[in-house]
């Protein structure tokens, strides 16, 4: 076995695992609002990434609305998309809520597929990142003009994790304040924070539209980073990486899920660079096993994930 080292010493590969890592972590900031700060087992995260991003493209190419406008609307629907799924769900717990999001997931990923005159179908939607095209040529003159650097995904990579440093500081912001000190009484005991006046389900959809809302820009930049938006882009593997990634960085931390993400996306793209001498079918299903070893490993030695407390290892209904 050896690992080829000069690609892993590559700007580039840096550069492509840090977007990737940094559209998740955005993307798990919702889900650990969701799960590690209200208690709500959130599984359709990844219907809320698919809604921003085809609003966001059908905006664009169908209705030419100028991009910035059409990613403040794509988010404002994919809010409206939580308000709505929440309010059909949120009054189920447990087991029952988690099938229902991955039911409101899989309704998207179907509208997605089968609405071909609107969405493009299974061929998808391209053509929509021409106005992010030119900003990204205007910004990396100016990165070269400052020595820098002239790798064409660095504005992406700056502009992503700029996003999620916004994203990190509201909401490390809002954990301080009587509404974040009540979404964590409604993980503690629901039926407690209801018998003093506090009205539960409306807790749980605000923070129901804020992830909703994060996966939206999640998806936003996905889709500028692909350059082509299929169905397949947004299935459940989504959500069930955004959990691996909260279960790495701990829960209840925000700033965990940026440890998370990274961690995790350079082990998987580190593992495409091992050389195996084995027949070509093989060597994908070894790399992955590699991968598990390297992240079981990881839990071995922190369970609590890189920023979590054991405290918050078990989620209260």
């Amino acid at each position: 076995m050896t690992i080829d080292l000069t690609a892993l010493a590559a700007p580039d590969f840096w550069i492509g695992v840090g977007i990737v890592a940094g559209i998740y972590s955005i993307f798990s900031l919702g889900l650990q609002l969701n799960v590690g700060f209200t208690g709500i087992l959130n599984f359709g995260q990844a219907g809320f990434m698919a809604v921003g991003a085809y609003a966001m493209a059908i905006l664009i190419l169908k209705l030419h609305w100028p991009a910035p406008a059409a990613i403040a609307a794509s988010t404002a629907i994919a809010m409206l998309a939580g308000i709505v799924i929440g309010a059909a769900s949120l009054r189920l717990s447990g087991d029952y809520l988690a099938m229902a999001t991955i039911a409101a997931a899989q309704l998207v990923g179907g509208v997605a597929q089968n609405a071909a005159p609107l969405t493009g179908g299974n061929q998808g939607l391209l053509g929509y990142d021409a106005a992010w095209a030119a900003l990204a040529r205007w910004m990396l003159a100016r990165l070269r003009a400052v020595g820098l650097g002239d790798q064409s995904q660095l504005p992406l990579f700056i502009v992503t994790w700029a996003i999620f440093g916004l994203a990190l500081a509201l909401l490390t912001g809002l954990r301080g304040t009587p509404w974040g000190r009540v979404l964590r009484a409604i993980r503690e005991d629901e039926a407690a924070a209801a018998a003093l006046g506090k009205n539960v389900f409306a807790y749980k959809l605000q923070s129901l539209a804020i992830a909703a809302a994060l996966a939206a820009l999640a998806g936003d930049l996905l889709a500028l980073n692909i350059t082509l938006i299929y169905p397949q882009s947004f299935s459940a593997d989504v959500t069930f990486i955004g959990f691996a990634v909260l279960v790495l960085g701990g829960l209840g931390s925000f700033a965990g899920v940026a440890l998370g993400s990274v961690l995790l996306w350079t082990v998987l793209e580190a593992a495409s660079f091992v050389r195996l001498p084995l027949a070509a079918d093989k060597v994908a299903a070894v790399q992955m096993l590699i991968v598990g070893l390297v992240l079981i490993a990881v839990m071995v030695w922190r369970p609590e994930g890189l920023r979590g407390k054991r405290e918050e290892m078990v989620l209260r209904g």
